[in-house]
C-alpha cells in the first residue's frame, strides 16, 4: 500500500502531518471488510454531478455537524477527497477540522476524484446511488411486480378494487402525489397496509418519485405474506407526470396511526418467522451490549419509528432513521462501511422488516427486541455542530449592523437565496469564504438557516482574521418586523456558482420533463456502471 505524509499548517502555527491514499490503495480498501468512512467534502452539488461509488455526501460546510452522527467513532479509518487535492483545497481543510474534532485515523485521497478517473475506475453521478443501484438489483433479482401509469389510470376511471400507497414521508408527499393515493411511508406499510385495504382481494400500489422506494415497498408487503395482490407503480409520480396525467397537490390522506390490537400478534408472528428465515437475530438490549466488542466497533442505533414518535422517547444515543428513508439514502444515515447496525421500533415488525433489507444490502445488522423498555424523552442523538462563541442577533439588530457597515454574508442554499434574500447582503458558501475581500475590523453577520452553519463558517473566517462575527438564524417573520427589505434574484448567483444544487435532480418536480426523463434514464442505467466489487457489495446477500 502507498501512503504519503503531508505537512500542513493552521493559522496558529501547529504543524499537523497529512496521511495520503492513492487510488489503488482505497479501491482496496473499499472491498477489504473493514470499517471504512469515505467521505466527499465536495458541496452537494458537485458531489451529485460525480463522486465515488461508496462515497458518503458530508460537505464542507456542514462537515462539523454531518460527521457526528455520520462517523461517531473517532478512530474510524476515514478517507476523505474533494475534486484534485489542492493543498488549499476543502480536502484539506476539512482534515484539519476532523483533527479538530478528535479523529485520529484520517486520510486525504491523493489528487482528489481526478486521481481516482485517471486510474481508470469510475464516477458516478445523482445521489444514494448504492441504495438507487439496490432497487434495481431488487426488481431484477425478485422479479417484483408492477403497474405503469396508464394501466393504473385505467383502472382507477374503471372503479377498480385497488389502493394507492404513497411511500414516501408526509412533506414528499405533500408536494405532489397520484390522485387518490395515502401516503404511507415504506417503514409502516408491513404493519398498516393491510389495515387500509378494503379487502383482501384489493390491489395495493405502491408509488414513490421514482423506482426505488415504489419497488421497496411493493417488496416489503410481499415478503410479510400480506393476502392482497401487489404492485410497483413503474417510474412513481414521474412516470404519471410524463404519461401526462394529473397529480394532487397538498394532499392530507395518511395512514391510521392505530395498530389494531387484534391484528398485531400475527404480524409479529410472521416479522419473527421472517426474520428466522432470513438470519437476522433479534435480541435485548443486554445481549447487544454484551456482543457489541466495545469501542472497537461502530455500532448504529436507529430509530425507525414515525417522527410523532421518535418525539416522545427514544434510546440514548440513538438517531431517527425512518424506515423507508434508511433504505432509500443510507449514505446519508450510515456513514462507516462495514460498521454494526441496530434497528428497533416498539413492537417488533416494523424493524425485523428494514434489518432484512439492510441484511440484503451486504449491512452486519440486529433488531433491538426490547427497546421500549429503555426510552427516555430527549435521548436523541444531538446535532453538535462546530464549538465556538458566536452571537446570534435578530433582524432589527442585522438593521443597525448593516447600517453601520456591516458585512452581511448569506450562507442559506443557493436556491433560498435566489427566492428571497435581504437587500445588501452577499450570497456565499463556506469553501469560498477566504475569497471575500474582509478587512479583519469589519463586522461580519452571517445569515443562516441553522446555528450549525454560522458555527462552522465561523471557524474559517476566525483563521482569516475576522475578528467580529455573529450571525442571523433566518426567519420570515423576524425580518418582516425589523422591515428589512428583500430581493427576489432568479439568476444570482449564477448557475455555475451554485455548487450546493443539483439541478437535473431538482428540476424533474418542477415541470421539466426532460429532467425527469433524464433522472429515470439515470435510475435505470446504474446496474449496468457497477462493477464485480460493487455489485457483490450491495447485491451479495440477494
Amino acid at each position: 500500500m502507498h501512503h504519503q505524509q503531508h505537512k500542513s499548517e493552521s493559522s496558529a502555527g501547529a504543524e499537523h502531518i497529512t496521511s495520503t491514499v492513492t487510488a489503488a490503495t482505497l479501491k482496496q480498501w473499499l472491498v477489504d471488510g473493514k470499517e471504512l468512512a469515505l467521505l466527499d467534502v465536495n458541496e452537494h452539488g458537485e458531489y451529485g454531478e460525480a463522486h465515488l461509488f461508496f462515497a458518503v455526501p458530508a460537505p464542507y460546510s456542514e462537515l462539523e455537524t454531518s460527521v457526528r452522527w455520520l462517523v461517531p467513532r473517532r478512530d474510524t479509518r476515514i478517507v476523505i477527497y474533494d475534486s484534485n487535492a489542492h493543498p488549499d483545497g476543502v480536502a484539506h481543510k476539512a482534515a484539519r477540522r476532523l483533527r479538530a474534532q478528535a479523529y485520529t485515523w484520517v486520510h486525504i485521497l491523493e489528487g482528489g476524484l481526478q486521481a481516482w478517473l485517471a486510474a481508470g475506475y469510475r464516477s458516478f453521478a445523482g445521489v444514494n446511488v448504492p441504495s438507487k443501484a439496490f432497487g434495481e438489483l431488487v426488481e431484477h433479482r425478485y422479479q417484483t411486480p408492477r403497474i405503469n401509469a396508464s394501466e393504473l389510470a385505467k383502472m382507477q376511471a374503471a372503479q377498480a378494487d385497488l389502493l394507492v400507497l404513497d411511500g414516501r414521508p408526509v412533506p414528499e408527499y405533500r408536494k405532489m402525489n397520484i390522485p387518490g393515493a395515502s401516503c404511507c411511508p415504506n417503514g409502516e406499510l408491513a404493519l398498516r397496509a393491510s389495515s387500509m385495504a378494503a379487502h383482501p382481494e384489493t390491489l395495493i400500489v405502491i408509488n414513490c418519485a421514482g423506482r426505488t422506494r415504489s419497488i421497496i415497498g411493493a417488496q416489503t408487503l410481499i415478503d410479510s405474506g400480506i393476502t392482497n395482490p401487489v404492485k410497483a407503480l413503474e417510474n412513481g409520480t414521474q412516470g404519471w407526470y410524463l404519461a401526462d396525467l394529473p397529480l394532487e397537490h397538498g394532499s392530507t390522506r395518511y395512514y391510521p396511526d392505530a395498530v389494531s390490537s387484534s391484528d398485531l400478534p400475527a404480524k409479529q408472528q410472521a416479522a419473527a418467522l421472517f426474520a428466522e428465515q432470513n438470519g437476522v437475530a433479534c435480541l435485548s438490549y443486554q445481549e447487544i451490549q454484551q456482543q457489541s466488542g466495545g469501542s472497537e466497533h461502530t455500532v448504529y442505533w436507529c430509530d425507525i419509528r414515525t417522527e410523532q414518535e421518535f418525539a416522545t422517547g427514544t434510546l440514548p444515543g440513538a438517531r431517527h432513521a425512518p424506515g423507508g428513508q434508511l433504505i432509500q439514502a443510507t449514505d446519508q444515515y450510515l456513514g462507516t462501511r462495514n460498521a454494526c447496525i441496530v434497528v428497533f421500533d416498539t413492537e417488533c415488525v416494523r424493524a425485523i422488516y428494514i434489518a432484512v433489507w439492510l441484511k440484503r444490502m451486504g449491512w452486519k445488522v440486529t433488531v433491538l427486541n426490547d427497546a421500549a423498555r429503555y426510552f427516555q424523552p430527549d435521548a436523541a442523538l444531538a446535532d453538535l455542530g462546530a464549538q465556538s462563541n458566536l452571537a446570534q442577533i435578530n433582524a432589527r439588530q442585522l438593521r443597525e449592523k448593516m447600517a453601520q457597515g456591516a458585512v452581511a454574508i448569506d450562507l442559506r442554499p443557493s436556491a433560498s437565496y435566489r427566492k428571497k434574500h435581504i437587500a445588501g447582503s452577499q450570497w456565499s458558501i463556506r469553501p469560498r469564504l477566504a475569497d471575500m475581500p474582509l478587512a479583519a475590523e469589519t463586522p461580519v453577520v452571517l445569515i443562516v438557516e441553522k446555528s450549525e452553519t454560522a458555527k462552522s463558517a465561523s471557524l474559517d473566517l476566525f483563521e482569516l482574521g475576522v475578528k467580529q462575527i455573529s450571525c442571523l438564524v433566518w426567519d420570515d417573520a423576524d425580518i418582516a418586523q425589523a422591515d428589512l427589505p428583500c430581493l427576489a434574484t432568479p439568476n444570482d448567483p449564477p448557475n455555475e456558482l451554485c455548487v450546493d444544487y443539483l439541478f437535473f435532480v431538482h428540476d424533474r418536480h418542477d415541470g421539466n420533463k426532460a429532467a425527469a426523463r433524464q433522472y429515470l434514464a439515470w435510475e435505470t442505467a446504474l446496474l449496468g456502471q457497477l462493477d464485480e466489487g460493487e455489485l457483490a457489495v450491495i447485491g451479495g446477500n440477494l
